[in-house]
């Protein structure tokens, strides 16, 4: 657990190794924010939590750099909770367990490893402990709740930031600048009913679909890797159809930015169709095992028997809520016309929990196109209006237009260049970015996202390239050294 301390630069592997000690998950910031301010305090640069939660911290000048363009340095403190199904990891108490594998990539054992966005706060924390760094007025920005709804930066108060140039640390592959981002939109659909009586002749399993590889929402929905509550919809459609199935409750998924990796199902049916329905188990079973060849590798499906519940979800109302979810768009839905290898407009079916009469189906749509996003939602909201849900949009945020000739893009490049012999690109990502809600509120800000190389962000596989820290922070020194003149 402390050997990442010792990777270099250190100053950022030691900030990282104290925050993964932090419990940080989205929605319970209290530690974290009391973390960092502590922090500012001790190395004595001024700091202070704002109304929407975010902690700013202020570093001024180098004697003689007073005259250069301010930088705001901004990250978000919140981290995806996802474990593995034997881990016993809490998230509200329990550090984050991290070690370096035979590859040269930092990983956590059995949860998620919250370098998205950790690595981006330790190199604020290096930049403000720092003594022997040459910049202009430096500000720290680090946003509350980045991955359940941007609450930190839809709460961010105009005026409160000095500086003329905005560099994001929340990109994922090194040497790709990101100069726009998608914006996005919560879709809820919910329904409230009155549970009826099981036949209490009836049997009971609980049928449990895991090991999918999940994923990040935005930067991985074009891979095609399986969600599991679009499969487990096909097999309980099924069921219902060829074993007299009844629904009784329905858990899958349980982050809105993440793919869904594992769902339960708990059904109810005649005694003689058990066997029956375990069949159609094994034949779903090997069906998705095809299907996703060469895709996913750890599919695990399998039917357990459980005590048969008191109650159920009315036949109606069952076949009508599996209908719209079988029926739903889940995935890209196209790509961006003028840049055709990159996602304009996709949903991701992230949630599903339906039990003791309460029944919620929850989305994340996004897209670079405000009409495309509002059409995606509305088809959802069709979807599930005619399944008799209420369907509420929420927590929407624009997009951020791509300025390819941005000034500190142009000098990301350069220094790219000269530093490592290179032509670094550029692009615009499907992922959500908190650029494009901080322009808004700060549209004078020149803004380029950067950092690392992490892979699989929002799984359990979550890792980071050792070998591109250094790099990135030799960039990022450079870069806060030769901005230019207001």
């Amino acid at each position: 657990m402390e050997e990442i301390k010792n990777l270099k630069p250190e100053c950022i592997w030691r900030n990282f190794d104290a925050l993964t000690k932090i419990p940080r998950p989205s929605g319970h910031a209290e530690k974290v924010q009391q973390f960092l301010l502590d922090f500012a305090k001790r190395v004595g640069v001024e700091a202070f939590q704002d109304a929407g939660g975010n902690i700013v911290m202020r570093k001024p000048a180098t004697p003689g750099y007073e005259n250069r363009k301010g930088v705001v340095l901004q990250a978000h403190m919140d981290m995806v909770p996802q474990k593995t199904p034997d881990s016993t990891h809490n998230f509200e108490t329990d550090p984050i367990e991290t070690y370096i594998d035979e590859e040269g990539w930092v990983r956590a054992k059995g949860t998620t490893l919250g370098a998205d966005n950790g690595l981006g706060v330790a190199a604020i924390m290096a930049v403000m402990e720092a003594k022997d760094l040459k910049h202009g007025p430096v500000e720290g920005l680090i946003t509350a709740d980045e991955e359940t709804g941007m609450f930190g930066a839809n709460g961010l108060p105009e005026g409160e930031l000095n500086g003329d140039i905005l560099l994001n640390l929340d990109s994922e592959t090194w040497g790709k600048f990101v100069i726009g981002s998608a914006g996005g939109v919560d879709i809820s659909a919910t329904l409230d009913y009155k549970e009826v009586e099981t036949d209490p002749e009836d049997s009971a399993v609980k049928v449990t679909l895991k090991g999918l590889r999940g994923g990040h929402s935005g930067l991985e929905i074009h891979e095609g890797r399986a969600n599991a509550n679009k499969l487990m919809v096909r097999f309980v459609r099924d069921a219902i159809t060829e074993c007299e199935a009844r629904l009784a409750t329905w858990h899958g998924g349980n982050m809105r930015n993440a793919i869904p990796f594992e769902c339960e199902t708990v059904l109810t049916l005649p005694k003689e169709n058990v066997e029956a329905l375990k069949e159609l188990v094994a034949e779903w079973k090997e069906t998705f095992e095809n299907e996703y060849r060469g895709i996913e590798s750890g599919i695990e499906f399998f039917a357990t028997a459980v005590e048969t519940p008191s109650h159920e979800v009315p036949e109606e109302i069952q076949d009508n809520i599996v209908d719209a979810i079988y029926a739903c768009h889940n995935g890209v839905t196209r790509m961006i016309p003028s840049f055709p290898t990159v996602v304009e407009t996709s949903s991701n079916l992230a949630i599903i929990n339906i039990a003791d009469g309460k029944a919620s189906v929850l989305f994340l749509t996004r897209s670079s196109n405000e009409t495309m996003k509002e059409y995606e939602a509305t088809t959802l909201e069709s979807c599930f209006s005619m399944a008799g849900m209420k369907v509420v949009l929420s927590g929407s945020y624009n997009g951020w237009d791509p300025n390819p000739n941005s000034d500190i893009l142009n000098l990301l490049k350069k220094n790219y260049k000269e530093m490592f012999g290179k032509e670094a690109t550029e692009q615009a990502d499907h992922a959500g970015l908190e650029c494009s809600v901080i322009l808004g509120k700060y549209p004078h800000l020149d803004v380029v996202s950067f950092g690392p190389t992490l892979c699989s962000p929002h799984t359990t596989c979550e890792r980071c390239c050792i070998s591109t820290v250094a790099p990135f922070w030799e960039l990022l020194k450079k870069t806060m050294k030769t901005v230019g003149e207001k």
